[in-house]
């Protein structure tokens, strides 16, 4: 027989007591969003491997911020094709290119919304690595001189967090020296600090033409069976001075973000990546399953998990359904 006493269906009986115990609880305010900006005017196309979401010229880019900030997100991420590339990517921190323009414009338009720029030279190069090249060898510390140019143009654009995303050994403390000395002490950075070589940044690649012309990333990047090297990577970042620490991707790797929660009062965000959104917009589209459900569900795992900040695709339907909920 039962025990009468114990009952836990008592707590799930119905909506309003759900919503009294609930644990965790989804916010927009949770939430950044990713966007792509590009070269031109009145530019909106939708990215094929990514639906929903598009490629967007400066301008559209405000008109969309905007957008973001009544639907109660409180920050953007900016991501960017730009007009050339080269084998150092130096538009990457040329002030004319479409990410500075549109930190700048987006700043000026939406000045309450937290702009995070993404330091990486992987869209700008002509060869599509992280950094500058040795033969075919990524050479670290030449690299970094090269991301402390890119950091010091975005924060010079607007940009109240820097976010290095190419997983170069020491690349958090010369990008706060770089900030620095340079007069911008109060803005922050978000590291990548364990950043997988996953499968799941396809889509991404598309949306960014970012794909390497040669190899892969692994030499950088973290091997996913990994994680005692993911808290030596955690360790390096916060004596480095990392603001917010990031685990990216999100869903496959909720241990880490678990075991990061756990040794850290940082903040911490994850990444749902691009192929985590691709795959649950493919399987909606086929009526495989409930979007809505399946996207709360997996955005609220990412929470219990321990993240502070969600950087995520889903956001803008996120914000509206959990405004209609």
């Amino acid at each position: 027989m039962i025990n009468q006493k114990l009952r836990p269906r008592r707590m799930r009986i119905n909506k309003a007591i759900r919503s009294m115990v609930r644990e965790t609880s989804l916010s927009p305010k949770d939430f950044v969003y990713p966007i792509f900006v590009v070269p031109g005017e009145n530019v909106k196309e939708e990215i094929p491997s990514m639906p929903n979401c598009y490629h967007l010229s400066v301008d559209k880019a405000v008109e969309l911020a905007e957008e973001i900030y009544e639907l109660g997100i409180p920050s953007v991420e900016v991501f960017g094709l730009p007009e050339y590339k080269d084998e150092i990517g130096s538009s990457a921190w040329d002030m004319n290119s479409p990410v500075q323009r549109a930190i700048k414009a987006i700043k000026e338009a939406v000045p309450e919304l937290i702009i995070v720029g993404d330091v990486c030279l992987c869209q700008y190069t002509s060869h599509g690595h992280c950094g500058k090249l040795c033969d075919h060898y990524v050479d670290n510390d030449e690299t970094l001189k090269l991301l402390q140019k890119v950091a010091v143009s975005q924060a010079k654009a607007g940009a109240d967090i820097i976010a290095p995303s190419d997983m170069m050994d020491g690349r958090v403390a010369a990008i706060r020296e770089a900030l620095d000395e340079n007069g911008f002490i109060n803005v922050s950075i978000m590291s990548y600090t364990i950043k997988y070589a996953s499968g799941y940044y396809g889509p991404f690649r598309d949306a960014a033409n970012s794909a390497p012309q040669f190899g892969d990333r692994r030499a950088y990047q973290m091997d996913p069976a990994n994680d005692r090297e993911a808290m030596k990577e955690l360790e390096l970042d916060l004596e480095e001075g990392a603001d917010i620490i990031m685990v990216k991707p999100a869903l496959a790797y909720l241990d880490i973000v678990r075991k990061v929660r756990d040794r850290v009062n940082h903040p911490v965000a994850v990444y749902n990546v691009s192929g985590e959104y691709a795959m649950v917009k493919a399987a909606a589209e086929k009526g495989w399953i409930d979007e809505k459900r399946i996207v709360l569900e997996t955005l609220t795992s990412m929470k219990r998990a321990g993240a502070d900040i969600i950087i995520t695709y889903h956001a803008m339907d996120a914000a509206r359904w959990l405004q209609e909920d």
